[in-house]
């Protein structure tokens, strides 16, 4: 999928990715009959977390520091229409949020402009 066009889940699961969570799998979820994904976090003796905690594309707490982290500059290019997100090199990325156009950006720095995502997630099987 290209990165540009990574949103929702599959943006977060892509920016875990990049902070070194690895595999995906199905965990008890609170309804027996409804499980759901888990993905193992750099320090796998913490055990398996929900992927639904993981909220990098909506949550300022977890994709601000990334920002930060990565020295990511925010532009808005039409007032709260589109943002553009620019790496210390590379391109430019866009998106609806700031957050958005952000993890696009730290996603496609580490990851390429092509990520292959999960079927679980929205990927192509």
């Amino acid at each position: 999928m290209k990165t540009s066009e990574l949103t929702g889940a599959a943006l977060d699961w892509a920016v875990a990715k990049c902070e070194g969570y690895t595999g995906l799998h199905k965990i008890a979820g609170r309804m027996p009959h409804e499980p759901q994904l888990g993905i193992y976090p750099p320090r796998k003796e913490y055990g398996v977390m929900d992927l639904s905690e993981l909220s990098y594309s909506t949550d300022w707490a977890q994709g601000g520091p990334i920002i930060e982290r990565e020295g990511i500059e925010l532009l808005c290019e039409n007032i709260g229409v589109r943002w553009v997100a620019i790496p210390q090199k590379g391109p430019e990325w866009r998106g609806s949020t700031p957050l958005i156009a952000a993890m696009r950006c730290y996603v496609a720095s580490k990851l390429g402009d092509e990520v292959e995502i999960p079927t679980e997630l929205g990927g192509q099987a």
